[in-house]
């Protein structure tokens, strides 16, 4: 009979205030890059061969990143025709706030100068995930998300509510999913082993949102401790989105121009439902949902 796996104590504690600590709880917790808990086993169609895998979350984003990288562009535009169908989310992008109502206004659309500017940080957060998840930086940034969605460490407080954040996380991970599995030429193995870990940290990455939003562990006065303002991409003082996208968003935009999407060059539309993204030759596909239509009340 097998001995029973000892117990391990985990401090209510620390999971609040010691972040490290509650990173080191979620990966225990989620198996996260746990290669010798998880066996696999997959059929080589090639050799007749069953071979026993060991899949490693930290080498599957890694050497999975230019997978996930290739997909950004088409998953950022989808994310935000999403975003802009309702009227409680479109009005954040004036407002910074889902708490107050309003009108939307028509002149907010894809193209907006607003909207093209939250879609370079959106894109440069979505190649963030693609970096080195074994460093702290790594996951000290995702917490730094989570936080600056409540009003903190911003010169100009965004407050956009759970639900919404929550939501859009399943959104990124139900598209991001469906695209790595229906990739044609990447080993069955390995795309269970990049979607497992991408999963992780998205998950990850909704706890951290949720330890800044849900009411809990308030006599350990997570919400009084000191923030420091940084600029958007930054954690301690440093660039962490070090990305050619921040550098332009942080310059400024140019006016759009409203006969073409900003991203029209990097994301072919072939066809309403679906478009192709291509790495290394292999063509896959995500699905595009219908234009965004948002009804503003009394228009």
């Amino acid at each position: 009979m097998a001995s029973p796996v000892p117990m391990k104590h985990i401090d209510r504690e620390d999971l609040y205030t010691n972040l490290e600590a509650r990173i080191q709880y979620l990966h225990s917790f989620l198996d996260f890059s746990s290669s010798t808990l998880h066996r696999v086993a997959f059929k080589d169609e090639v050799n007749g061969v069953t071979l026993t895998m060991h899949p490693d979350d930290i080498e599957a984003l890694i050497s999975g990143a230019k997978y996930i990288k290739a997909l950004v562009p088409a998953v950022v535009n989808i994310v935000y025709r999403k975003l802009l169908q309702y009227d409680i989310t479109a009005r954040a992008f004036t407002t910074k706030n889902t708490t107050q109502g309003g009108d939307v206004g028509e002149a907010l659309h894809e193209d907006s100068p607003q909207i093209v500017h939250r879609k370079m940080f959106l894109r440069a957060y979505l190649n963030k995930l693609c970096s080195d998840p074994s460093k702290m930086e790594f996951w000290e940034y995702l917490d730094k998300v989570g936080m600056m969605h409540v009003g903190l460490g911003r010169k100009h407080p965004l407050h956009i509510e759970y639900v919404h954040l929550g939501t859009c996380l399943g959104f990124i991970q139900d598209i991001m999913t469906e695209a790595i599995l229906s990739h044609p030429r990447l080993h069955m193995y390995r795309k269970i082993a990049l979607v497992k870990a991408l999963n992780k940290v998205i998950w990850i990455q909704n706890d951290f949102m949720a330890k800044w939003h849900v009411r809990e562990a308030d006599e350990f006065g997570l919400l009084e401790t000191d923030v420091v303002i940084e600029k958007e991409g930054y954690l301690h003082g440093k660039k962490i989105l070090d990305d050619k996208l921040m550098a332009d968003a942080s310059a400024g935009l140019p006016a759009p121009n409203k006969s073409q999407c900003p991203f029209a060059t990097s994301l072919p539309i072939p066809s309403p439902l679906r478009t192709s993204i291509e790495v290394d030759g292999e063509e896959s596909s995500v699905p595009i949902p219908e234009s965004p239509k948002v009804e503003v009340e009394g228009r």
